[in-house]
């Protein structure tokens, strides 16, 4: 469960930020075929790919613009994953928002929960100051880097975890998945995973959006604000985000095989015994 955060902790806008970003990508989908059509298209693309200009008018006034060109990727990458998701998800995530509102204000902490009616596409202005850089792309203080992510100086911190790991997902696809004759086998997931942890940047954005996308078929959430915060810094702490989504895959599988032993074990205990 996460720690709330301070009123002025800069990771809290950090992390605020990146889930009004996914939220509204979310939103635009279900309102906007065209838009989801648009996002759609950046799926597996570079970020100087033809393929991918449609996108720039939803996403660009998201990208903090002192971000290098590759920097800027896991923007497109997560909404490109969005918006790929099959189209009945999205008429099923209406139908949970009521729902939701609770769960996510709880999972999310001081980043509070992300509504329709918040989740406005901001100015270049304010992204980049709540981002901590000022018009000019230029930071503004210590709580950014040159990513979008925090700065060198928090990086020496942990990471501060506001929703569930790539690596919970995919434990969750093996042990809890709603269609259960196409649940994720465990060595399925596992190789799956420990190749996604081994690969460098480029080829986990080319890797990465057909294991969300069975994630997504199997009804398993994904958090992508999350996701996005893990993207953003993966070329500088790849080796700790691996180490975190291949924890929480064993921890949630472990709980999961002793739980299944508890109940096995309470079963039998309330078995009859057989007449001699």
């Amino acid at each position: 469960m996460t720690t709330a955060a301070r009123p002025d902790d800069p990771a809290a806008a950090y992390r605020e930020r990146l889930a009004k970003f996914t939220s509204w990508i979310e939103q635009i989908c279900k309102k906007d075929p065209g838009a989801r059509r648009a996002l759609r298209s950046g799926l597996r693309r570079g970020i100087n790919d033809v393929q991918l200009q449609p996108m720039h008018r939803l996403v660009a006034v998201w990208v903090p613009n002192s971000l290098s060109g590759d920097r800027q990727l896991p923007y497109y990458a997560v909404a490109s994953m969005i918006a790929a998701q099959a189209r009945h998800t999205f008429a099923e995530t209406d139908d949970e928002d009521d729902t939701e509102t609770t769960e996510s204000s709880e999972a999310t902490g001081a980043a509070g929960t992300v509504t329709a009616e918040t989740a406005e596409a901001p100015s270049a202005h304010a992204v980049n100051k709540e981002a901590g850089f000022g018009s000019g792309g230029e930071p503004t203080g210590e709580s950014a880097g040159q990513d979008g992510a925090p700065s060198a100086d928090a990086a020496k911190k942990p990471l501060q975890r506001y929703g569930p790991s790539l690596g919970t997902a995919f434990a969750m696809a093996v042990t809890t998945a709603s269609d259960r004759d196409r649940a994720m086998r465990d060595s399925a997931a596992e190789a799956r995973l420990n190749l996604l942890t081994r690969q460098s940047a480029q080829g986990l954005h080319r890797h990465l959006p057909a294991s969300v996308g069975y994630l997504r078929e199997l009804k398993v959430p994904v958090d992508w604000a999350q996701l996005l915060s893990d993207l953003l810094a993966w070329p500088h702490r790849s080796g700790e985000i691996s180490r975190r989504w291949l924890q929480d895959y064993y921890r949630l599988r472990e709980q999961e095989a002793r739980k299944r032993v508890d109940e096995d074990g309470h079963h039998e205990q309330e078995q009859p015994l057989e007449a001699s």
